[in-house]
């Protein structure tokens, strides 16, 4: 029988393969739809048939391999994170979710368990969102929540997300086929890289989420007007620029007010037309809101939108406040959680509980099935960025952690 420490250096190496696949030279790139995604998806499902799983690609590009249970009666277990990164990412964001679920499922076909429920492993073509500014794409058919209005968004380049699926070979026909029918569902796990410091600070190993936190991304614009820099006095001027500052100094003021209930972050802005000697006329800048509670979120929107107007208002600028994606903070299964702290326990670590900040394909899935999720220590917290990094100590730990939890699992189906 392989060690926790032999399976989970098997996985570190096919997570530094799949790194190696990269639309740039010098990191980590695997966007939806473009040739290194495609190419990087191909390589998971070698590996997937190479284990004995039935695989498919789904409409969406949605890499799906199934263990099909000899119980009539069965429902659908899911494994699941995704394959696609955002530009200049970390290996291990997404894939260490795929490749230790697709580990799981290798041993599970070598002890030729007699499955209670079907058990399906998903590597999600689309949870960033980069190219098409649509997170969750992957997870949403596969939860029946897609939008087709949504195949009418370009990417930069112009092309539509109808064009890209067709490019991939994909069927925009088929995608409200692909979901599982909620009946069908009996629970959905994911593992993920916590993207935060806590576990690593603390040095434990792995953590249970209880929540996903909610979010909304505004885009705002400051509408002024451009002035030569020499010429217009400093106190007739309508400057854009020095509005959003201050805007994102006053978002910053806000959040560690109430650092324990919110985070808010303004990691975009641009200045159109700008040069240095230009008053700047109009300015673009997004804002990022999350927190666990539902109240906490819509009373910071509406704050914050409260205070840019009234920092428009003073400076004589127009101001555009365009609210363009929200999502809703997630309860992770209390069920599937009081098991997963029970494996978390039987393996030998301490309980940790975090919400996390980050979201995850977890969200739109939990509309229609219990889901519950395992955080995994990172290198100091660190995600988004190729210094991100797990260490193997800790992945044997997360993988003896998921065995004894899908245990459990298969013992409470076959007891009901």
């Amino acid at each position: 029988m392989e060690t926790y420490q032999t399976r989970a250096a098997r996985i570190m190496q096919r997570i530094n393969a799949l790194a190696g696949i990269s639309e740039d030279a010098h990191g980590v790139t695997r966007t939806f739809g473009t040739a290194a995604f495609l190419a990087g998806r191909d390589l998971v499902q070698t590996w997937m048939e190479a284990a004995g799983l039935a695989v498919r690609t789904d409409g969406i590009s949605n890499l799906r391999a199934r263990l099909v249970s000899q119980n009539p009666q069965a429902k659908t277990f899911v494994l699941a994170s995704h394959i696609d990164t955002v530009v200049n990412a970390g290996k291990f964001d997404g894939p260490l979710g795929v490749l230790l679920g697709l580990d799981l499922l290798e041993t599970l076909v070598k002890q030729q368990v007699n499955l209670p429920f079907h058990v399906e492993l998903i590597g999600f073509s689309d949870e960033e969102g980069v190219r098409f500014h649509t997170t969750y794409l992957g997870s949403k058919v596969v939860a029946g929540s897609f939008d087709r209005s949504l195949l009418e968004k370009k990417d930069a380049a112009g092309v539509s997300l109808a064009q890209a699926i067709a490019a991939m070979g994909g069927n925009t026909q088929s995608l409200a086929n692909e979901a599982i029918a909620s009946h069908d569902w009996m629970g959905y796990f994911e593992a993920h890289i916590e993207q935060g410091p806590v576990l690593y600070e603390r040095n434990i190993p792995v953590a249970l989420v209880t929540a996903i936190a909610g979010q909304q991304r505004v885009e705002l614009t400051w509408q002024g007007m451009a002035g030569h820099a020499g010429t217009v006095p400093m106190d007739m001027r309508q400057d854009a620029l020095a509005g959003a500052a201050e805007f994102v100094l006053a978002a910053e003021q806000f959040a560690l007010a109430r650092k324990t209930e919110i985070v808010a972050t303004v990691g975009k802005i641009g200045v159109s037309n700008s040069a240095s000697n230009v008053i700047p006329g109009e300015v673009t800048c997004s804002l990022d809101l999350r927190s666990a509670d539902a109240g906490q979120l819509a009373a910071a929107y509406e704050a914050l939108r409260e205070q840019a107007e009234a920092i428009a208002h003073r400076r004589n600028l127009g101001l555009s406040w365009n609210l363009i994606q929200q999502t809703a903070p997630v309860a992770c299964d209390a069920e599937m959680n009081k098991l997963l702290a029970e494996a978390i326990a039987a393996s030998g670590y301490e309980v940790v509980s975090l919400v996390s900040g980050a979201g995850h394909d977890a969200v739109p899935i939990s509309a229609v099935s219990p889901a519950t999720m395992l955080f995994i220590r990172c290198f100091k917290g660190i995600s988004h960025n190729p210094l991100e990094d797990v260490e193997v100590d800790d992945l044997a730990a997360a993988l003896a952690v998921a065995d004894r939890f899908l245990t459990l699992l298969f013992t409470q189906y076959q007891t009901h």
